[in-house]
């Protein structure tokens, strides 16, 4: 650590503007066009603003503050609206806006908090939180670089969500409304190359399904491979071991408390690579491309491995599937829903013949690959950041130490 990094309070460095915050009563907001924030994050939009500019909201209660499932403190930029609930804070010539969001996310506020049923931080435990300050110029360098890499990371994850839409909206298009089937049928240009609209037929056969298409389930289409029950393969202290994949690390990865489980599983199958698709049968039934890295397949999920479909056919098959399933899942009298495999039986998709399908294909796979190498470059991406960060703001590294490295990432 540098002779010039400081120790301070963040009261002390910081503007305060929780005097300006003002709650609305759900019943009484007007909905518009500008974010209304509360605790954790955006929970609804209202038709006047409080601030125009950027700040750092930090919660103030809630559970979360605890547990940490949420960041406890977010940028907010713009014009927005905030309740009672967040703390509103902004830099000051002493120590940026944006230095103090990336020191917060390293600073473990379980001594602040008060509260033996609901978690609070107060103003005054808040403005008691110690920071460890560098000189202005360096704070921007450090929160520039942090900012890069989170704003990289946004951005594949804008462009993931563009291209899956594309993509769903094409599969909607092509494999259950059969749009260019029935333009054909009217004589309209259904939109295509010719060389691919002269593959679509210009008629529905007696049961609804276009003319030389046959009717698919998907245990058809892929083996959907149901995980194990890991417990029965734990891992020895000496022995490798892998990071069981279960419905939460699904959902944000795995992570240093997840389970873990030998590697030495009855098959190679039973392991979760990077680009495999998973699926959870049970509790929130969704789906997923895996990016975080290989793992143990729990028994809650299925790892659907394509056989007679290409992939992407499949990951959007079963895209198209999954309200129902949820649907299914929602009526069961239990406390966790669930899915059996006779629904898999009676997910039906039409099938086109294979010229037909590789044209397709040409079309929508090299979107789903985009989507893949786009979550395994944020996955890499999240873990350079979660290296640097802690370094940077302690002073371990100097940003000097570090720009070739995230510019050659």
């Amino acid at each position: 650590m540098g002779r010039e990094w400081t120790q301070a309070r963040l009261g002390d460095v910081t503007l305060n503007h929780d005097a300006r915050r003002v709650p609305i009563k759900g019943s009484e907001r007007k909905q518009g066009p500008f974010p209304y924030y509360g605790a954790s994050g955006i929970v609804d939009y209202v038709d006047d603003y409080l601030f125009d500019g950027e700040y750092l909201l930090i919660a103030e209660d809630g559970e979360n503050l605890r547990t940490r499932q949420t960041p406890y403190a977010f940028l907010a930029k713009g014009k927005f609206w905030v309740n009672n609930h967040a703390h509103i804070i902004s830099g000051s010539a002493k120590a940026s806006t944006r230095f103090v969001h990336y020191a917060l996310q390293e600073h473990n506020i379980s001594a602040q908090l008060t509260g033996a049923v609901m978690p609070k931080l107060t103003q005054s435990s808040l403005n008691a939180i110690p920071l460890l300050l560098p000189s202005p110029a360096e704070q921007t360098a450090i929160s520039d670089l942090l900012s890069a890499l989170d704003d990289k990371i946004t951005l594949n994850g804008e462009m993931s969500a563009t291209l899956e839409r594309i993509a769903r909206k094409l599969f909607q298009s092509w494999f259950v409304d059969f749009n260019p089937v029935r333009r054909a049928i009217d004589g309209e240009d259904i939109g295509l190359p010719a060389h691919i609209a002269a593959l679509f037929p210009a008629r529905l056969t007696h049961n609804g399904l276009p003319e030389g298409w046959t009717a698919t389930a998907l245990p058809e289409m892929a083996t959907f491979l149901n995980g194990l029950a890991l417990q029965r393969f734990p891992a020895a202290d000496d022995v490798p071991s892998l990071p069981v994949i279960k419905i939460a690390e699904m959902r944000t990865g795995t992570k240093p408390t997840s389970a873990r489980a030998t590697s030495a599983l009855p098959s190679e199958d039973y392991i979760v690579n990077d680009g495999d698709h998973l699926f959870s049968w049970s509790g929130s039934l969704t789906h997923c491309l895996w990016s975080h890295g290989p793992g143990a397949l729990n028994q809650h999920l299925f790892k659907v491995i394509p056989t007679t479909a290409p992939a992407w056919l499949c990951y959007f098959a079963v895209d198209h599937f999954l309200p129902e399933f949820q649907r299914i899942a929602a009526a069961k009298a239990v406390t966790m829903g669930h899915i059996q495999r006779h629904h898999l039986d009676q997910a039906v998709l039409a099938m086109p013949p294979q010229p037909l399908l590789r044209q397709l294909g040409a079309v929508i796979e090299p979107m789903f690959e985009r989507l893949k190498s786009l979550s395994q470059e944020s996955r890499t991406l999240n873990t350079l950041r979660d290296t640097l960060l802690p370094k940077l703001i302690s002073g371990e590294l100097r940003i000097r130490d570090v720009e070739k490295i995230a510019e050659s990432a």
